[in-house]
């Protein structure tokens, strides 16, 4: 088996990990895992902040009339759906869409991180003010920073997140829909640069099991993700679903 095979199987079974995932609270209210679709071996990634109603219900990622615009920015920029992955940083819908909340940043940014690890990605879009802010380590707002890639390292990876509005965005505000198109034309030229250098490995980390947590001493260090969700909140005013295996 080749290192590409590999890392598709490896994210299979991530994907039945989290198709049965019990980590937190948003168990008992989801319809369907949302784990994330796509290409595999894809160069670019979306991650936005949760999945919506229509995405609980059908198990796929941006199906509503959002993901019908995204759709359409990349067949713009000379791309489809089949190329890219798409996920979100929860894998459940928060009830009534509200604002992911630290706990559960923290219980499911592992997913995340494997993802990226195995897809392997050379950009990833943050899809609004949330992903963006969570990402990124940083509550500065998606409008000063959108269009403006910079590396950063989730997990063990380093990749060049490139923030842009989310496509909702456009719908309710006619007038975005041109600066996402600015911001989706600098795509193909950060596809086309090297992948950003990676950092050292590192000692593997032990697979997730709630005792290690229950047991992990009071000062044990916080996930970035959810110290940045923490920190943004004090700042605030089936395995077909993965795609192209």
């Amino acid at each position: 088996m080749g290192a590409a095979e590999e890392r598709r199987e490896q994210l299979k079974q991530v994907f039945r990990e989290a198709s049965v995932c019990t980590r937190c609270a948003l168990s008992e209210t989801r319809t369907t895992v949302v784990f994330g679709a796509g290409n595999a071996d894809a160069d670019l990634m979306f991650v936005g902040e949760a999945p919506g109603a229509n995405e609980d219900k059908q198990g796929l990622p941006f199906v509503g009339q959002a993901g019908k615009l995204l759709d359409t920015l990349l067949g713009e920029i000379g791309l489809e759906r089949g190329q890219v992955f798409i996920a979100n940083v929860l894998k459940c819908r928060p009830p009534g869409n509200r604002d992911p909340r630290p706990d559960e940043i923290e219980t499911c940014s592992d997913y995340l991180h494997r993802q990226v690890a195995l897809i392997e990605p050379r950009v990833i879009c943050t899809l609004g003010n949330f992903a963006t802010k969570l990402l990124r380590r940083d509550p500065t707002g998606i409008s000063r920073v959108h269009g403006q890639p910079e590396v950063h390292v989730l997990g063990t990876r380093a990749v060049r997140i490139f923030p842009i509005y989310h496509p909702a965005a456009a719908l309710y505000t006619p007038s975005m829909l041109e600066t996402l198109r600015a911001d989706f034309a600098q795509l193909p030229a950060l596809l086309a640069q090297p992948a950003p250098e990676q950092p050292e490995p590192v000692e593997a980390v032990p697979e997730y099991e709630p005792d290690d947590v229950t047991d992990a001493p009071s000062d044990a260090p916080a996930d970035p993700l959810a110290a940045g969700a923490e920190a943004i909140e004090a700042a605030r005013t089936p395995e077909d679903q993965l795609g192209l295996f």
